[in-house]
């Protein structure tokens, strides 16, 4: 093994000017129960975007895209130990184990859920995030606890589509188990040209759902391609009570709209908030109709387990939208944030062609 890898070290909560690249990082060492993985693609996510800039901390005021308003203990479980390797979407190769390490052998193309989940009798919903609370993929070998990697060498998927599911395709999974979403449901997901939209529009369909997504009108077709019935612009009001389940990852001021959109007995579920994170709605909507409000970022052990079998046995395949060299995170975080395509942006260590 080296002793030295390259990566992207965030060096604190900022704008882009926070990733430092560095050439003389040291190469993890696996400690017990652990895993070294050799990277071999990371995907780029709203997630590392929102912990660069802090956004997670709870009084954190005016953050912005661009660093400002950051605050100070803005993880996912507070403050973060800088410098921090962040990355949570891994797709890479056991090259060792630590002492005790179970899980795939030397070898094995692996894949991990991006919050790991460690749950006890005190906090049932407790989990690790990676590339927040533990180093990630932003850098060409990290050290992941072994029994959260999934074995994917048999996955009819490439190395870059693979990194494309842990985050969105584990989030849209969560988002579905916590609605119910079931065949005859009537779904509507919010940004559903986004990675968890599109991932969503897709597991939804598999699980035999009626999907309506919500995307501007030049990537509605890629919506209609991962399995939408109907597709609603983004300043469309969706018809009132026209949905068993809505999956949102948008919130901002159409929150309310929303809720209204649901059945009465139905199902709200939210794990993002692109368009704004403090919402309105008439709670006599929600009582009055019995509507079920539900945070999902937690996500048990069997749905990850349960979305890997679907990857291994070829059932769901994520939208690429573009490939850069690791070496290049600023500006492919720059061009997922301008949203200008449909699909999953994913970054290459040691890839420097383009």
């Amino acid at each position: 093994m080296p002793a030295r890898m390259s990566g992207a070290l965030l060096t604190g909560h900022g704008g882009p000017e926070k990733l430092a690249w560095s050439d003389a990082i040291p190469v993890p060492r696996p400690g017990p129960g652990e895993a070294l993985v050799q990277v071999l693609a990371a995907g780029v996510n709203n997630t590392d975007i929102n912990t660069r800039i802090g956004w997670y901390a709870r009084e954190v005021t005016g953050a912005t895209a661009e660093g400002g308003g950051a605050a100070e203990a803005g993880g996912w479980a507070g403050a973060l130990a800088f410098p921090r390797i962040q990355g949570g979407d891994l797709c890479g190769r056991v090259v060792a184990l630590g002492q005790g390490a179970g899980g795939p052998p030397p070898g094995a193309r692996v894949i991990c859920p991006i919050n790991m989940p460690e749950p006890t009798p005190e906090r049932p919903f407790a989990f690790r995030a990676l590339g927040s609370e533990l180093d990630g993929a932003f850098a060409e070998y990290c050290a992941v606890p072994a029994r959260q990697l999934h074995d994917v060498s048999a996955a009819p998927l490439s190395d870059v589509e693979l990194a494309a599911i842990p985050c969105n395709f584990g989030t849209a999974a969560g988002l579905l188990r916590r609605a119910g979403v079931r065949t005859g449901h009537r779904v509507l997901v919010t940004g559903a040209s986004g990675g968890v939209g599109l991932a969503a529009v897709q597991l939804a369909r598999l699980a035999g759902a009626r999907v309506t997504g919500v995307a501007s009108g030049a990537k509605q077709a890629a919506v209609r391609e991962a399995g939408a019935e109907d597709v609603l612009g983004r300043d469309d009001t969706p018809p009132a009570q026209g949905f068993d389940a809505v999956i949102d990852v948008v919130g901002g001021a159409g929150w309310g709209a929303l809720i209204e959109a649901l059945r009465p007995g139905g199902h709200y579920a939210v794990s993002g908030a692109i368009a704004g994170p403090v919402v309105e709605a008439d709670l006599r909507v929600i009582y009055l109709n019995d509507i079920t409000i539900h945070g999902a970022t937690y996500q048990p052990e069997e749905v990850f387990a349960g979305l890997v079998a679907a990857v291994v046995a070829g059932r769901i395949r994520p939208r690429i939208a573009e490939t850069y060299p690791l070496r290049r995170i600023a500006e492919a975080q720059a061009a997922f944030q301008a949203k200008r395509t449909a699909g999953k942006i994913v970054l290459i260590p040691g890839d420097d062609r383009r």
